[in-house]
């Protein structure tokens, strides 16, 4: 009977919970000023060293309001990423595309600005370069940080910067970094 009445009180108040919390869909999109960082930069028995390549980002963004000043924001992303590398021989670019889902969690700091943090998994979905890193790892982990700006209750704009935790290659031990402006619209 008790567990009866506990399973019956959970049931009720993730009704109640699910029932009461606000989603919105929308779009955004911005820019990308990335760059690929690492303890030794070595590439075919060559060091060099990185600079950071000005790209883009666009997708799918959900927010899901849990209480007053928390939110959860899920989004679906076409990211690219990548650098150039330089050393006495000359410049070579690396650019390569992610789908990137990030889960952001947005704590309200006042009625316009919130904080949010979360982690990032991206699949890599292409690469431009001529680096020639052909043991390029298809998955990447991150985690991200930033501000959100509400400038109308359904226009939105972002700064965040991404910290890569996983090597993007087996053959150098490279990871990436990116920040990210964006601005977006909720529907």
């Amino acid at each position: 009977m008790k567990k009866t009445i506990l399973v019956a009180t959970f049931l009720f108040s993730a009704i109640t919970i699910v029932q009461a919390q606000s989603i919105k869909l929308g779009i955004k999109a911005g820019i990308n000023y990335a760059n690929q960082t690492g303890t030794t930069i070595i590439i075919n028995s060559k060091n060099y060293k990185t600079g950071a390549l000005s790209s883009y980002h666009a997708g799918l963004v959900a927010e899901l309001n849990l209480f007053k000043g928390l939110a959860v924001q899920p989004e679906l992303l076409y990211s690219t990423q990548g650098a150039t590398y330089k050393n006495a021989l000359g410049d070579i670019t690396n650019k390569v595309g992610y789908l990137a889902i990030p889960v952001m969690i947005k704590i309200g700091l006042s009625k316009s600005i919130s904080l949010e943090l979360g982690p990032q998994a991206s699949f890599l979905l292409s690469e431009k370069d001529n680096v020639n890193l052909s043991k390029s790892n298809t998955f990447d982990f991150s985690v991200a940080g930033g501000l959100g700006l509400k400038v109308t209750k359904s226009i939105f704009l972002q700064a965040r910067y991404g910290l890569g935790l996983t090597e993007i290659s087996k053959e150098a031990q490279i990871k990436n970094s990116v920040v990210q402006v964006s601005a977006g619209i909720l529907f």
